[in-house]
């Protein structure tokens, strides 16, 4: 007997990266910025007034919507906050798909789709990448679904898709189609898909605090889009989905744009240089526009690799999934982590 629904009771659960314990540990397995937030950030909430904490915050974060909407170039009203980027892709799911209304998205891809896609008893309709991960349009606008999804930067692969593309497909599926753009890693790529929000009345753009603005721990995310979609996204959202801390948090790092671009432009030195290092010791590396990099194993299994990388405290992800069997994914980390792990790698790879 079991009191689940049934596509619950059915359903496996999204697995999170697993999180390591220990200050000896090397943990490059989830995405997370190695550099400290905006001290601006983490003088907020040294600062925030504890007595307001008896009231609700606000409803819709509107000091962070208004500091966003500066920085990303729209309005306050084309914003809207979320806990982390994955609220918003629930709020999505929740608010476009169900049943009778599929989801269609190329992949691999970040794996999270498809469990709120079963948690919807949503149809999936997932179009394979060819080995240069480019943009599967024409068999995604096949799909006819009522929302479809293009990770860019991609996850687990770091590809980038050009805007111009993104455009044309967002064209194609108007009227049919929401066009969900996952922005996550979009700080780390050398151009993105905002002004598409002006131009299409049909795409949505995700963001993410966790990644450029190293606030994993706070979880706040927002989105873009036009302010019709982003009135309909509201009416599903949890009434006071992020919290007061949160919103004064995420509103004092993303005005300290100096201190995020230093950051940023430091992973991506440090990418460059890892790149080359996994290159030089064998490993089939692709160009990537994130804070990570994926890279194939030749001559050893890979999840071997991974196991003795894990033995001597060094923490990368590997996934048992179609396409990325003999690859492990690895966020950048510092000079000093990142020659850590390659120190490593010189002993296990043949």
């Amino acid at each position: 007997m079991s009191y689940f629904r049934e596509n619950i009771e059915k359903l496996a659960g999204y697995v999170p990266g697993f999180q390591p314990k220990g200050a000896e540990v090397v943990k490059l397995n989830t995405n997370e910025n190695p550099y400290f937030p905006s001290p601006k950030a983490v003088e907020a909430i040294r600062n925030f007034d504890t007595s307001t904490l008896k009231r609700y915050p606000q409803p819709f974060g509107d000091s962070f919507c208004e500091a966003a909407a500066k920085v990303v170039g729209v309005e306050a009203d084309n914003i809207l906050c979320t806990n982390g980027g994955d609220d918003l892709l629930t709020i999505c799911f929740r608010c476009f798909c169900d049943s009778q209304r599929a989801v269609a998205y190329p992949g691999p891809t970040y794996s999270l789709y498809s469990v709120l896609a079963d948690l919807q008893s949503c149809k999936v309709i997932e179009v394979p990448f060819d080995e240069h991960y480019s943009l599967p349009a024409e068999k995604l606008i096949a799909a006819k679904a009522a929302m479809t999804i293009v990770c860019n930067p991609n996850a687990p692969s770091g590809s980038f898709i050009e805007v111009s593309q993104i455009k044309e497909l967002a064209d194609k599926l108007s009227g049919k189609s929401i066009l969900l753009v996952d922005e996550a890693y979009a700080d780390f790529a050398d151009d993105n898909c905002v002004e598409l929000v002006k131009l299409c009345d049909n795409v949505i753009i995700l963001r993410s605090m966790s990644k450029g603005y190293s606030l994993a721990g706070l979880r706040f995310g927002y989105a873009i889009a036009c302010k019709e979609i982003i009135a309909g996204l509201r009416k599903v959202k949890d009434s006071y989905n992020v919290d007061a801390i949160s919103i004064a948090a995420a509103t004092a790092a993303i005005s300290d744009q100096d201190y995020f671009r230093a950051n940023v432009e430091k992973v991506k030195s440090e990418r460059s240089r890892l790149t080359d290092a996994l290159r030089e010791l064998g490993m089939e590396v692709g160009d990537s526009c994130a804070n990570f990099v994926l890279a194939k194993c030749n001559n050893i299994d890979a999840a071997k690799v991974y196991d003795d990388l894990a033995a001597a405290n060094i923490y990368v992800r590997y996934f048992r999934l179609p396409g990325l069997e003999d690859k492990l994914r690895i966020t950048i980390g510092t000079k000093e982590q990142n020659d850590v792990l390659t120190g490593a790698l010189k002993k296990i790879l043949p």
